[in-house]
């Protein structure tokens, strides 16, 4: 047995030398194009580290004052200017960081925003345009964006889609905002005259979210639509 083994392992050896020196002629052979290839990855990770904290977090921190100066007048419902801006250099208006800052979070932020803004000035198709833009995951705030649209396009009087978006927002599950919801998806289909779906969405509410304030007078509801059932 040791015998075979001591026989195996020269040739173990031979194998590995034989890779090496293969390794080493192709290193030798492609040295430039391989020095080449690293240097370029080089440059280009610090590239990218430069263009981000030369650009991009100078840029960010631009934006984020910026909307604080827009956020200072949507606090005091002065939703025009914080839309437009006061036409100072400090507050150019959630329009002006969408422009002047993309590719950034609070150019995002200000799509939310400027949706809310443009909601309440009654702009209701530049209300979709902003809110559509804006991207987010915050269980609390992507639904009730989502759940604004439907708002707009019922004040549109495109009940059906305002109905669609009703039910996204409410297909977050969250606690506090899915009832809000499917009571307004719920309204919008009395408003169509259908009135099952109605009751189909004034029950869920009661069987799924009993403790919400919206199911305190969820009977009242049903009711009311049952009248109507024929």
């Amino acid at each position: 047995m040791a015998t075979k083994k001591e026989a195996q392992e020269p040739d173990n050896l031979k194998t590995v030398e034989n890779v090496l020196s293969k390794s080493e002629a192709f290193i030798e052979k492609y040295q430039k194009q391989i020095l080449y290839g690293v240097g370029v990855f080089v440059l280009v990770v610090l590239a990218i580290l430069a263009f981000r904290n030369w650009y991009l977090v100078p840029r960010e921190n631009n934006a984020e004052t910026k909307l604080a100066a827009c956020q200072n007048y949507f606090a005091v419902d002065s939703f025009r200017v914080a839309l437009n801006g006061d036409g100072t250099e400090n507050c150019i208006g959630f329009k002006g960081v969408i422009d002047e800052y993309g590719m950034t979070k609070s150019a995002n932020l200000a799509n939310a925003y400027a949706g809310v803004c443009s909601y309440k000035l009654k702009d209701y198709n530049n209300a979709i345009k902003y809110l559509e833009k804006f991207s987010g995951k915050d269980v609390n705030i992507a639904p009730s964006i989502t759940g604004l649209i439907g708002d707009c396009y019922v004040e549109l009087g495109k009940v059906e889609d305002g109905i669609k978006y009703f039910m996204k927002a409410a297909d977050s599950e969250n606690e506090m905002i899915s009832p809000i919801y499917l009571k307004k998806a719920a309204i919008a289909y009395e408003s169509k005259g259908d009135y099952k779906k109605a009751i189909e969405v004034y029950t869920k509410i009661k069987d799924e979210y009993a403790r919400s304030q919206e199911a305190s007078d969820i009977d009242r509801y049903i009711a009311r639509a049952q009248t109507f059932v024929k």
